[in-house]
Protein backbone atom coordinates (compact mmCIF):
# COMPACT_ATOMS: atom_id res chain seq x y z
CA UNK A 1 0.00 0.00 0.00
CA UNK A 2 1.37 3.40 -1.01
CA UNK A 3 1.59 5.89 1.86
CA UNK A 4 -0.24 9.16 1.21
CA UNK A 5 2.04 11.98 0.14
CA UNK A 6 2.57 14.48 2.93
CA UNK A 7 1.52 18.01 2.09
CA UNK A 8 4.16 20.73 2.57
CA UNK A 9 3.63 22.87 5.65
CA UNK A 10 1.97 26.24 5.04
CA UNK A 11 4.03 29.38 5.54
CA UNK A 12 2.07 32.18 7.19
CA UNK A 13 2.69 35.51 5.44
CA UNK A 14 0.10 37.43 7.46
CA UNK A 15 0.89 40.24 9.90
CA UNK A 16 -0.58 39.48 13.36
CA UNK A 17 -3.30 41.93 14.40
CA UNK A 18 -2.28 43.48 17.70
CA UNK A 19 -2.61 46.71 19.59
CA UNK A 20 0.02 49.16 18.39
CA UNK A 21 0.36 47.57 14.94
CA UNK A 22 1.53 50.16 12.42
CA UNK A 23 -1.50 51.13 10.34
CA UNK A 24 -2.22 53.17 7.22
CA UNK A 25 -1.81 56.88 7.97
CA UNK A 26 -1.39 55.93 11.65
CA UNK A 27 -4.93 54.61 12.01
CA UNK A 28 -5.63 53.03 15.37
CA UNK A 29 -5.84 49.34 16.19
CA UNK A 30 -7.66 48.43 19.41
CA UNK A 31 -7.41 44.93 20.84
CA UNK A 32 -8.94 44.79 24.30
CA UNK A 33 -10.00 42.01 26.65
CA UNK A 34 -13.36 43.18 27.97
CA UNK A 35 -14.27 40.08 30.02
CA UNK A 36 -11.92 37.86 32.03
CA UNK A 37 -12.58 34.69 33.99
CA UNK A 38 -9.85 35.75 36.42
CA UNK A 39 -11.91 38.87 37.20
CA UNK A 40 -15.04 36.85 37.91
CA UNK A 41 -16.61 36.94 34.46
CA UNK A 42 -18.08 33.70 33.06
CA UNK A 43 -15.87 33.83 29.92
CA UNK A 44 -12.81 35.46 28.44
CA UNK A 45 -13.85 37.90 25.69
CA UNK A 46 -11.73 40.08 23.41
CA UNK A 47 -12.98 42.99 21.31
CA UNK A 48 -11.15 44.46 18.33
CA UNK A 49 -11.66 47.70 16.38
CA UNK A 50 -9.71 48.88 13.34
CA UNK A 51 -10.23 50.01 9.71
CA UNK A 52 -10.62 47.12 7.25
CA UNK A 53 -7.41 48.24 5.50
CA UNK A 54 -5.23 47.24 8.45
CA UNK A 55 -2.48 44.62 8.63
CA UNK A 56 -2.80 41.91 5.99
CA UNK A 57 -5.88 42.83 3.99
CA UNK A 58 -7.55 42.81 0.60
CA UNK A 59 -8.50 45.89 -1.40
CA UNK A 60 -11.58 45.50 -3.58
CA UNK A 61 -11.92 47.75 -6.68
CA UNK A 62 -14.63 49.76 -4.89
CA UNK A 63 -11.89 51.14 -2.60
CA UNK A 64 -10.79 53.61 -5.29
CA UNK A 65 -13.39 53.29 -8.08
CA UNK A 66 -16.92 54.28 -7.09
CA UNK A 67 -19.45 51.76 -8.33
CA UNK A 68 -16.81 49.09 -8.99
CA UNK A 69 -16.91 45.58 -7.53
CA UNK A 70 -17.20 45.20 -3.78
CA UNK A 71 -15.38 42.49 -1.87
CA UNK A 72 -18.23 39.97 -1.96
CA UNK A 73 -18.53 40.33 -5.74
CA UNK A 74 -14.96 39.12 -6.33
CA UNK A 75 -15.31 35.56 -5.11
CA UNK A 76 -12.36 33.66 -3.65
CA UNK A 77 -10.67 32.46 -6.84
CA UNK A 78 -8.42 35.52 -7.34
CA UNK A 79 -6.90 34.95 -3.89
CA UNK A 80 -6.21 31.23 -4.15
CA UNK A 81 -3.91 29.41 -6.55
CA UNK A 82 -0.40 29.63 -8.02
CA UNK A 83 1.45 32.79 -6.99
CA UNK A 84 4.88 34.18 -7.76
CA UNK A 85 6.90 36.00 -5.12
CA UNK A 86 8.87 38.53 -7.15
CA UNK A 87 12.10 40.13 -5.98
CA UNK A 88 11.59 43.91 -6.13
CA UNK A 89 14.19 44.77 -3.48
CA UNK A 90 16.16 46.78 -6.04
CA UNK A 91 13.31 49.29 -6.40
CA UNK A 92 14.09 52.43 -4.43
CA UNK A 93 10.57 53.86 -4.19
CA UNK A 94 8.36 52.95 -7.17
CA UNK A 95 7.94 49.73 -9.11
CA UNK A 96 7.50 50.72 -12.73
CA UNK A 97 6.82 48.91 -15.99
CA UNK A 98 10.49 48.10 -16.64
CA UNK A 99 10.86 46.13 -13.40
CA UNK A 100 7.49 44.41 -13.83
CA UNK A 101 8.24 43.34 -17.39
CA UNK A 102 11.69 42.07 -16.39
CA UNK A 103 10.94 40.38 -13.07
CA UNK A 104 7.42 38.95 -13.39
CA UNK A 105 7.50 35.43 -14.90
CA UNK A 106 5.53 34.74 -18.06
CA UNK A 107 2.09 33.40 -17.29
CA UNK A 108 2.06 34.63 -13.69
CA UNK A 109 -1.49 34.89 -12.32
CA UNK A 110 -0.83 36.20 -8.81
CA UNK A 111 2.18 38.41 -8.15
CA UNK A 112 3.47 39.22 -4.66
CA UNK A 113 6.21 41.84 -4.57
CA UNK A 114 9.00 41.38 -2.03
CA UNK A 115 10.50 44.82 -1.39
CA UNK A 116 12.90 46.60 0.94
CA UNK A 117 9.86 48.02 2.77
CA UNK A 118 9.62 44.83 4.84
CA UNK A 119 11.83 46.47 7.48
CA UNK A 120 9.13 49.10 8.04
CA UNK A 121 7.00 46.60 9.97
CA UNK A 122 9.44 47.12 12.84
CA UNK A 123 8.79 50.88 12.89
CA UNK A 124 6.19 52.25 15.33
CA UNK A 125 4.57 54.66 12.85
CA UNK A 126 3.38 54.50 9.26
CA UNK A 127 6.06 55.45 6.72
CA UNK A 128 5.00 57.14 3.48
CA UNK A 129 8.44 56.29 2.08
CA UNK A 130 7.53 52.73 1.14
CA UNK A 131 8.08 50.90 -2.12
CA UNK A 132 4.97 50.42 -4.25
CA UNK A 133 3.71 50.36 -7.83
CA UNK A 134 3.35 53.42 -9.98
CA UNK A 135 0.74 53.64 -12.75
CA UNK A 136 3.12 52.23 -15.38
CA UNK A 137 3.85 49.18 -13.21
CA UNK A 138 0.15 48.61 -12.61
CA UNK A 139 -0.59 48.92 -16.33
CA UNK A 140 2.16 46.40 -17.07
CA UNK A 141 0.56 43.89 -14.68
CA UNK A 142 -2.77 44.41 -16.45
CA UNK A 143 -1.14 43.77 -19.85
CA UNK A 144 0.38 40.55 -18.49
CA UNK A 145 -3.06 39.30 -17.46
CA UNK A 146 -2.28 39.16 -13.74
CA UNK A 147 -5.31 38.38 -11.56
CA UNK A 148 -3.98 39.57 -8.17
CA UNK A 149 -1.24 41.97 -7.09
CA UNK A 150 0.26 41.84 -3.60
CA UNK A 151 2.97 43.64 -1.67
CA UNK A 152 4.75 43.49 1.69
CA UNK A 153 3.66 46.82 3.15
CA UNK A 154 0.42 48.73 3.53
CA UNK A 155 -0.21 49.96 0.00
CA UNK A 156 0.13 48.31 -3.42
CA UNK A 157 0.69 51.66 -5.12
CA UNK A 158 -0.08 55.33 -5.42
CA UNK A 159 -3.62 56.48 -6.20
CA UNK A 160 -3.29 56.15 -9.97
CA UNK A 161 -1.72 52.70 -9.63
CA UNK A 162 -4.68 51.57 -7.52
CA UNK A 163 -7.17 52.89 -10.07
CA UNK A 164 -5.24 51.29 -12.95
CA UNK A 165 -5.31 47.89 -11.25
CA UNK A 166 -8.94 48.15 -10.20
CA UNK A 167 -10.18 49.29 -13.61
CA UNK A 168 -8.52 46.16 -14.97
CA UNK A 169 -10.35 44.07 -12.38
CA UNK A 170 -7.20 43.24 -10.39
CA UNK A 171 -7.70 43.27 -6.59
CA UNK A 172 -4.80 43.97 -4.24
CA UNK A 173 -3.44 41.95 -1.34
CA UNK A 174 -1.59 44.34 0.96
CA UNK A 175 0.26 44.16 4.24
CA UNK A 176 2.06 40.86 3.66
CA UNK A 177 5.09 39.72 5.63
CA UNK A 178 7.51 38.26 3.07
CA UNK A 179 10.69 38.71 5.10
CA UNK A 180 11.33 34.98 5.35
CA UNK A 181 10.14 34.09 1.86
CA UNK A 182 12.50 33.36 -1.04
CA UNK A 183 11.39 34.59 -4.47
CA UNK A 184 9.80 31.87 -6.55
CA UNK A 185 6.53 30.10 -7.27
CA UNK A 186 4.19 28.99 -4.50
CA UNK A 187 0.55 28.17 -3.99
CA UNK A 188 -1.33 31.00 -2.26
CA UNK A 189 -4.28 30.44 0.07
CA UNK A 190 -5.92 33.67 1.19
CA UNK A 191 -9.32 34.08 2.82
CA UNK A 192 -10.56 37.64 3.33
CA UNK A 193 -13.33 38.09 5.87
CA UNK A 194 -16.80 38.00 4.33
CA UNK A 195 -18.12 41.57 4.58
CA UNK A 196 -20.88 42.21 2.00
CA UNK A 197 -20.52 45.50 0.14
CA UNK A 198 -17.14 46.29 1.67
CA UNK A 199 -14.25 48.03 -0.09
CA UNK A 200 -11.78 45.70 1.65
CA UNK A 201 -11.30 43.22 4.46
CA UNK A 202 -8.64 41.75 6.74
CA UNK A 203 -7.29 38.41 5.51
CA UNK A 204 -5.18 35.43 6.52
CA UNK A 205 -2.70 34.49 3.82
CA UNK A 206 -0.39 31.50 3.62
CA UNK A 207 1.95 30.09 0.98
CA UNK A 208 2.55 26.43 0.17
CA UNK A 209 5.84 25.49 -1.52
CA UNK A 210 5.52 23.54 -4.75
CA UNK A 211 6.95 20.04 -4.46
Amino acid sequence: MVAPQQQPAPIDISVPLRAGLVAWQDGSVRVEQTLAIAAGDPVNLTEIAFPVHTGTHVDAPRHFVDGAAALDELGLDPFNGPADVVDATAAELRIGAALVETAVPAGAERVLFKTRSAALWDEPRFSPEHVCLDATGAAALARLGVRLAGIDYLSIGDEEAHRTLFRAGIPALEGLDLRGIAPGRYRLACLPLSIPGADGAPARAVLYPFT
